[in-house]
């Protein structure tokens, strides 16, 4: 089965939701995940920190590292967490990130990954 990227992006500066809503956000998610393992799409998820405690890592033209402080773009839009899912393709990936988004109140960006040739 082909595995897609379900990623949620947050926008910096955007007023956080109430405590209440917070907790059913986390309440909804959790019931997804559930779901997702259940079904047996789930491969892993993660939430990721804001964006201000990235580290990107560079390579330079000597051949040299280096590391700046901050994400990799200068956006107010960052990846905020992830799912990886397997499905049998595009359109049943599609439905399972419409209910994520559903649970985590905001978008979700699906992609699939490139196959590895044998």
């Amino acid at each position: 089965m082909k595995q897609y990227l379900l990623s949620v992006h947050m926008v910096e500066g955007q007023e956080p939701p109430a405590p209440e809503t917070m907790q059913k956000m986390f309440a909804d998610v959790d019931a997804f995940n559930k779901r997702l393992q259940d079904s047996g799409a789930w491969v892993f998820a993660g939430g990721l920190y804001p964006a201000d405690v990235a580290t990107v890592v560079r390579i330079q033209e000597d051949g040299k590292a280096l590391t700046t402080d901050g994400p990799f773009a200068e956006t107010k839009e960052h990846l905020g967490g992830f799912w990886i899912v397997q499905a049998p393709d595009l359109d049943a990936a599609l439905a399972i990130a419409e209910e994520g988004s559903r649970a985590c109140q905001g978008p979700v960006e699906v992609r699939p990954f490139q196959e590895i040739p044998e």
